[in-house]
C-alpha cells in the first residue's frame, strides 16, 4: 500500500508536519509506535483519522488518542503483520510440517485465518492469528496439498524445519546417513528427529549468527565507502565551481544501512557479554 494512498478516512504523511496539528511521524512518536503500528491502528480503527487539512491531527485529538497509547500498543502487539511466505515458514516451525504459501492462502479461503491488510499488492497476516491456528487444521490443509506425500519433505521444506539453508541441509543429511528417496525427498519423521536434536538446533543457530554477523559487517563497510565518496564528492563541489552538487539519495541510504549494521553488532556484542557472563 503506498504510504499517501488514504484507506478508510485515515490518511498515511511520511513525514513529520510543521505548524499547526501534528502529522503522521509525530504522532507516532507520540504514542510511542512504530510507524507500521500506526498505519495499522488506523486501519482498524484504533486512532482516528485527522481532523485538520494537510492530513494532520489537532493537539486536542493527540492528547485524547494518547490517553489510549498503552491499550492501542497491547492490540497491536510488537511484530509487525507478515506476507504469505513468512507465515508459512512461522507455520512449519510451530506445527513441525512443510507449510507453503499455498497452505497459508487456503486457511484464509477456509476462514481460519484472517487477511488483516496488503502492502504493495501483497496480502498480510498478523503474527498472532498465525499462532492461534489450530494445529490440527494447519496439518489436515498440508495433507491435503500433498496427498501421498505427506510422509516426506523436500530438501527446502526440511530446511524451514530445521531453520537452516537448503545447501545446510543437504550436508546435515548427508552427515547423518539421511537419504532422499527417487524424487529427492526425505521421510518427515526423521526431519522431525533432526529437528528436535538440540545440539544440532544450537548449531544451526550459531551458523546463522555467524553469518548474520558476516552480512552486518559487509554492509557496514560498504555503506562506509559509500559516505566516504560522497565526502569526496562534496569536497570536489567546495573547491571546484563548476562540479555539480553530490547527490544525496546514495547517502541517506548508506546512513541507513550503517545504522542497521552498527546496530546489529552492538546487538551481538551484547550478546556474547552475557553469554560470557553466564
Amino acid at each position: 500500500m503506498d504510504r499517501n494512498t488514504s484507506r478508510k478516512g485515515f490518511t498515511i504523511m511520511a513525514e513529520f508536519t510543521n505548524g499547526d496539528g501534528c502529522g503522521f511521524g509525530r504522532l507516532a512518536s507520540r504514542l510511542d509506535l512504530a510507524r507500521w503500528q500506526l498505519r495499522l491502528a488506523g486501519e482498524r480503527g484504533l486512532v482516528p483519522p485527522p481532523d485538520l487539512t494537510g492530513g494532520r491531527w489537532s493537539a486536542a485529538l493527540v492528547e485524547e488518542t494518547a490517553r489510549r497509547a498503552t491499550d492501542i500498543r497491547s492490540a497491536l502487539g510488537e511484530e509487525p503483520p507478515i506476507g504469505a511466505i513468512k507465515a508459512a515458514e512461522r507455520l512449519s516451525v510451530r506445527i513441525g510440517l512443510d507449510v507453503e504459501r499455498a497452505d497459508v492462502e487456503a486457511l484464509v479461503v477456509a476462514g481460519a485465518l484472517p487477511l488483516i491488510d496488503h502492502y504493495q499488492g501483497r496480502a498480510l497476516y498478523d503474527p498472532h492469528d498465525l499462532d492461534g491456528l489450530d494445529a490440527d487444521h494447519v496439518t489436515e490443509t498440508v495433507r491435503a496439498r500433498k496427498g501421498a506425500l505427506f510422509d516426506t519433505v523436500h530438501a527446502k521444506g526440511a530446511a524451514t524445519l530445521l531453520g537452516c539453508s537448503s545447501d545446510q541441509f543437504t550436508r546435515i543429511a548427508a552427515h547423518h546417513g539421511l537419504t532422499p528417496d527417487q524424487l529427492g525427498r526425505y521421510p518427515l519423521a526423521e526431519v522431525k528427529r533432526l529437528a528436535a536434536d538440540r545440539d544440532l538446533r544450537a548449531a544451526i543457530v550459531e551458523l546463522r549468527r555467524t553469518a548474520a554477523l558476516d552480512s552486518a559487517h559487509r554492509d557496514a563497510t560498504r555503506a562506509e565507502r559509500t559516505i566516504d565518496h560522497w565526502l569526496q564528492r562534496c569536497s570536489d563541489y567546495l573547491t571546484d565551481p563548476t562540479a555539480n552538487p553530490p547527490d544525496t539519495r546514495p547517502l541517506t541510504r548508506a546512513l541507513r544501512t550503517l545504522a542497521t549494521s552498527r546496530a546489529a553488532l552492538e546487538r551481538d556484542d551484547a550478546f556474547e557479554e552475557e553469554r560470557s557472563a553466564s
